[in-house]
């Protein structure tokens, strides 16, 4: 259950390839929001061993690789940015940047409340403890949704220049292909 995100987004990535394809930065976002999402599938997201290493070597009282991956999942903002840009009127400025955290923050709002769904359909058992990973922290997800916040910011102000040189190359490459004789 906690990788069904990611095998859905793979599987959208892979069908809508040939019609409607992405920058390799949205791709790379992608295979890296996977990866982190499948390894803590994997251990669970309170048990990833190198966080639990960080969690005993500087003390800390909990296992941050959930903190971690929601502020990763941030990098999803340049995903939505290009799909706003591609197809909608939305092309730059204020706007652009407004409604893709807005849609980040839903994202993040979605994955909380499916979570929380989660808990109260298993009663609070082992299965939804671990998928939850909250590890007794009241204030899990307003953290979590903070930190994609935050990491979507960071991801904007990054990325932005080298996501639209590599939207214009793409926006090239497909001005050419229609214009080649086959």
């Amino acid at each position: 259950m906690e990788v069904l995100p990611a095998v859905v987004v793979i599987i959208i990535a892979i069908v809508t390839y040939n019609k409607f394809r992405l920058t390799t930065l949205s791709y790379v976002i992608i295979a890296i929001l996977s990866i982190t999402m499948f390894i803590g599938g994997h251990y669970t997201y309170s048990k990833v061993p190198l966080f639990n290493w960080i969690k005993d070597y500087f003390d800390l009282n909990r296992n941050h690789y959930d903190r971690f991956g929601h502020f990763l999942k941030g990098l999803f903002a340049i995903v939505i940015r290009e799909i706003l840009i591609r197809k909608s009127p939305l092309v730059k400025g204020p706007w652009l940047v407004a409604v893709t955290l807005s849609f980040s923050l839903s994202i993040g709002a979605l994955y909380e409340i499916t979570e929380w769904l989660a808990s109260k359909v298993t009663q609070g058992k082992k299965a939804s403890t671990e998928f939850l990973g909250t590890q007794g922290d009241v204030w899990d997800s307003q953290w979590d949704m903070s930190l994609t916040l935050i990491g979507s910011i960071i991801a904007l102000i990054i990325f932005s220049k080298l996501h639209n040189k590599l939207i214009a190359n793409l926006k090239n490459r497909k001005l050419i292909e229609k214009n080649t004789p086959k």
